[in-house]
């Protein structure tokens, strides 16, 4: 436990950062919130660890923005898919409300241990688990799992493993599933892109080349593109939505807190296409050096696809970040229908602070609107057609949102 000089020195910080650099979308008064983490310190310096990092959250929580958190370096993000490669969803199982195992990542620690979607998570380590509270599972360590099809059927044992994991560069700490993952299905590929990995989106780009030009080699003319559960993560997604468009499109603007507060004119932006090499990042990054980074970032005109016009999204309630706005795009161009579930509402671009004492403050510093001046930021992608799975039909391998897409395309 931290003795309370040095937590008053971490709460002094956390204030101070979020006032110079909090990307303030939700028009808070800095001046209140102020005041009121004054009010809280005599509690928080007096508090046990835990009800101290919850209470800079909930303190926190009042700024109305999404990627913001505060944690110690040497704990776990409390999201199960940073952790487990999976995301949960409250269902009611008999009358008991059940986490349900909603999007498992290809060959991360929940997918390795035998997990599916649809299974129910009975319990962790002896513990039942069950909604609102989700359960905690940490870097490094092995859990002991009951799951369970549903109404009760085949309860199994399973061992958990998390590969350790600390924060990389000014990301917190993840395990970092499958970036892309194919198929195809007739003459209709399924891209399931689950985080779109690198600093700069050039690795995810590869990746997603492979995977478009083996679709193409085997005959592919639709495509599915599956952004459910989606971390979000790079750049990269504007490669992915360059695939939907032979030519150069405005994807949305990305705008600092400087040009928010003094005013802009988005026709003033510099259009700038995603940088397809290392060599134009560096290039980029030299001519942004120097002045506002806010720009109007375009595709990069590959020309065209066999699938154009024959193409669909799915999205539901984890799709995070760049896949919201990769999902924006696509529906605002036309150029796909979004099927699924409303979005997330997490668009907005972080970076991470240490403010003492092995304490992190992960804050929103810049934002993202839509060529048009839209933004998802707390609203989320409403999709084009509204289809949600069947917890029931999941379990045993029936994906309607799936089934929904396959039926529009074809």
């Amino acid at each position: 436990m931290l003795q309370p000089a040095a937590r008053l020195n971490v709460i002094s910080r956390v204030k101070a950062i979020v006032v110079k650099h909090h990307f303030n979308i939700g028009n808070v008064d800095y001046a209140d919130w102020s005041r009121a983490v004054d009010e809280q310190v005599p509690t928080l310096l007096t508090a046990d660890d835990n009800a101290f990092e919850k209470g800079v959250r909930d303190l926190l929580s009042q700024l109305k923005s999404s990627h913001t958190n505060f944690y110690r370096s040497d704990t776990s993000p409390t999201m199960p898919q940073h952790v487990i490669g999976a995301s949960l969803r409250s269902v009611p199982s008999i009358g008991t409300p059940r986490w349900m195992f909603l999007d498992v990542f290809e060959d991360g620690p929940a997918a390795r241990a035998g997990i599916s979607p649809g299974h129910l998570l009975i319990t962790v380590n002896g513990t039942p688990a069950a909604p609102p509270s989700f359960p905690v599972f940490h870097f490094g360590e092995e859990y002991y799992v009951t799951i369970e099809l549903p109404n009760r059927q085949e309860a199994r044992n399973l061992l958990l493993t998390v590969p350790p994991r600390r924060a990389k560069g000014r990301r917190p700490p993840l395990v970092e599933p499958k970036s892309v993952s194919y198929r195809l299905l007739r003459n209709v590929g399924i891209l399931k892109i689950a985080f779109f990995s690198g600093a700069f989106g050039i690795r995810f780009s590869r990746l997603l080349d492979v995977a478009v030009e083996s679709l193409k080699a085997q005959g592919c003319d639709r495509l599915i593109i599956d952004l459910r559960g989606c971390l979000g993560g790079s750049l990269g997604f504007a490669r992915l939505v360059s695939y939907l468009c032979p030519d150069r499109f405005p994807i949305g603007y990305d705008i600092t807190r400087k040009r928010l507060q003094r005013g802009y004119d988005v026709a003033q932006f510099p259009r700038v296409p995603m940088p397809s090499t290392k060599l134009g990042v560096l290039f980029c990054l030299a001519r942004f050096s120097v002045r506002d980074k806010s720009l109007m970032l375009l595709t990069q005109g590959l020309g065209k696809q066999p699938f154009h016009g024959h193409v669909a999204v799915l999205v539901n309630e984890w799709t995070n970040s760049a896949g919201e706005m990769a999902a924006q795009f696509a529906k605002d161009t036309k150029l796909a229908t979004v099927v699924g579930k409303q979005t997330r509402g997490n668009v907005l671009g972080a970076t991470m602070f240490d403010v003492g004492h092995s304490y992190q403050l992960y804050l929103p510093i810049f934002g993202w609107y839509s060529p048009s001046g839209n933004y998802t930021e707390g609203l989320g992608v409403l999709p084009d057609v509204e289809v949600d799975i069947d917890p029931q039909r999941l379990a045993f391998g029936e994906d309607t949102q799936v089934n929904k897409a396959l039926e529009l395309l074809q």
